[in-house]
């Protein structure tokens, strides 16, 4: 098993790293990995991260591909975020940290995930380690497109374009990976528009499903305005409370890896001076905790109002007779129904009122208030009052 097994539907991706490290005297000193939400950039990322210090380009199998699968490489650095921006204290942090030679490994790797969370100030703090990296060292940043760094640094990284896999391929990976069932698997990538992480989450928690599931409730609710308006709210609350489970396991596996990081397990009963350490790292701050939850529930609405756009779009499919499979398979008879009741005209002024509300969401509109006049929206669209 390679590291790159996980690196899916990115062929021609892969062969340019997998190139790279096959020539390690003219490896390039930083990269820059894009992809829309869903093709695997951290993925990819941890995978060349693993492939550069493994002796053999990525075996999967020696020490140095499990302890940077684990994240407990002691060469590889990964800095990401929870919050909504990368602080300037993280990348300084990150910048003296690259500066040591590898200790274990035959290279010092150093990863921004969402390196497009970062402002035009603490871009300019990591521009200098860019432009004059120490021997030894590799940057790999990523980000959603080029466009979301700034051309400074953007113009010193090699680029590695990553592209949304087919249905196929996120399905045989949660079959092979997963266990999941291939009907299952395929059902999960189709609702999931083959983003990995989404498609994982869908076939194998059964909360997600459910929530998903109540989701694609509110276009038979948003009938009259009286309906959207409720409608609304509990998509609100939905978000809100999914946002603190997903938060909940995030934190959970961040301390494991915490305590992985330290050597020890959490049942071991570790030393008190580690056990403190360990709390102090996952407190933050209240602020930084504030905007971990706003985040993520923003990401929750987000995602749920890209599940809303998958449902107009078979509606449109439908009005269209267009022949193409329906992402919300399941749904067919709502779907069917929905069509048969109104145009395309209104089809599209319901999808231009979901694009808008996650526009105002973008823009730090008040969830409430975003996704009410959506619904509202939604239900106007047919130009009856």
């Amino acid at each position: 098993m390679s590291v790159w097994d996980d690196v899916v539907g990115q062929h021609d991706a892969v062969a340019l790293l997998r190139a790279a490290v096959a020539e390690p005297e003219a490896m390039t000193h930083a990269w820059l990995i894009t992809g829309p939400p869903g093709s695997g950039r951290s993925v990819a990322a941890r995978a060349f991260a693993a492939a550069i210090q493994c002796p053999d380009g990525g075996c999967g199998q020696c020490r140095e591909c499990r302890t940077v699968a684990a994240g407990t490489h002691p060469d590889v650095v990964t800095l990401t975020t929870q919050n909504v921006l990368i602080s300037v204290a993280d990348v300084r942090g990150l910048v003296a940290s690259a500066s040591r030679a590898p200790s274990v490994g035959r290279w010092r790797v150093m990863v921004v995930d969402d390196a497009d969370r970062m402002t035009e100030r603490t871009s300019n703090v990591l521009l200098k380690a860019i432009e004059e990296p120490p021997a030894r060292t590799v940057w790999l940043l990523s980000a959603p497109s080029p466009r979301d760094v700034i051309v400074t640094i953007r113009s010193r990284c090699r680029p590695v374009a990553l592209r949304i896999p087919s249905v196929q391929a996120v399905a045989d990976l949660l079959e092979r990976v997963d266990g999941v069932a291939p009907d299952v698997a395929r059902e999960a990538a189709m609702a999931a528009q083959c983003h990995v992480g989404i498609a994982r989450r869908l076939a194998t928690d059964r909360e997600a499903r459910d929530q998903r599931e109540r989701v694609l409730m509110l276009p038979g609710r948003a009938s009259s305005v009286g309906g959207a308006v409720i409608a609304a709210g509990e998509l609100v609350d939905l978000a809100k409370s999914e946002a603190e489970r997903v938060g909940r396991q995030r934190d959970d596996e961040r301390k494991a890896e915490l305590y992985r990081a330290h050597g020890v397990d959490e049942v071991d009963k570790p030393p008190q001076a580690v056990r403190s350490q360990i709390d102090q790292a996952l407190k933050g701050t209240k602020d930084e905790a504030k905007r971990r939850a706003t985040r993520f529930q923003r990401d929750t609405l987000d995602r749920a109002l890209l599940d809303l756009l998958s449902f107009y779009r078979d509606v449109l499919a439908v009005q269209e007779r267009s022949g193409v499979d329906l992402i919300n398979a399941s749904h067919a008879a709502q779907v069917a129904q929905v069509a048969q009741t109104s145009t395309v005209e209104i089809t599209v002024r319901r999808v231009d009122a979901i694009a808008e509300a996650r526009e105002r969401l973008a823009g730090n509109v008040a969830p409430a208030l975003a996704i009410e006049a959506m619904a509202v929206g939604l239900a106007l669209a047919t130009g009856e009052e």
